[in-house]
């Protein structure tokens, strides 16, 4: 018989992205092995969490509405975000250890204490956090596996939007960022689905960003390539 979980009774979940690239610089190896720890949202790894519990955000956060980035390349916007939003608790999941990296160099630069860093799936975390617990979710220019054959594996599938839904509060906004003209065609129909609402009322809010919107390096590379951005609004029903 197939097994069907590891040791610790973690699902077997395919991850098809890059977990590492070329070689850390001395100083981002510093901020892996210094600052990540204290950085974490609490046990979410199923070595650390075999049964599961779910994070205690009131003393993460001391009350502060939570928001979430699955994906947050760099950390630009997470720390924009941050910076911009004291008054909530932000948590930037990614697996990709280099993006990681870079990010606590500008935690460290920007001297920001409302964020929480999970280096690693956002399935994880989605285990974890508790229910109806995140009053706003981003997704920003996530990977778009261009062949038919891979679409399965996007983030706007139901493996991913179903235990989205499940933590994100009643009226909670999730924003998504594409150039991606057939993400944009699979998220409006994934997306409604799952239990969300386009909020778009004319062409100008999927055309125009966000007023809190800070440009990542993944959208330059694309305006450079002369891709088109898209900014999709949805509310939690």
């Amino acid at each position: 018989m197939t097994q069907d979980k590891h040791p610790t009774g973690a699902p077997w979940r395919n991850f098809y992205g890059r977990l590492k690239g070329k070689g850390l610089r001395k100083s981002q190896e510093a901020y892996l092995d210094e600052d990540l720890a204290a950085l974490s949202p609490g046990p979410v790894g199923w070595d650390e969490n075999p049964d599961r519990a779910p994070l205690d955000l009131g003393a993460l956060f001391g009350g502060k509405p939570v928001w979430l980035e699955v994906g947050f390349g760099g950390g630009e916007h997470l720390v924009h975000q941050a910076g911009l939003h004291p008054e909530v608790g932000i948590i930037g999941c990614e697996p990709y250890i280099n993006g990681v990296a870079m990010l606590l160099g500008k935690i460290r630069k920007a001297g920001v204490a409302n964020l929480r860093v999970h280096p690693g799936d956002v399935r994880d975390l989605f285990d974890v956090l508790p229910e109806a617990s995140v009053e706003k979710a981003f997704v920003l220019y996530p990977d778009p596996w261009p062949k038919t054959r891979h679409h399965r594996r996007r983030f706007v599938t139901p493996e991913y939007l179903e235990p989205l839904a499940r933590v994100m509060k009643p009226g909670a906004e999730l924003r998504i960022a594409t150039d991606i003209p057939d993400y944009v065609r699979q998220a409006l129909e994934e997306v409604p689905k799952a239990g969300f609402q386009w909020m778009a009322e004319r062409p100008a809010n999927w055309r125009e960003p966000w007023d809190d919107w800070i440009s990542t390096r993944y959208e330059q590379k694309a305006l450079r390539e002369g891709r088109v951005p898209h900014y999709l609004t949805f509310r939690r029903g």
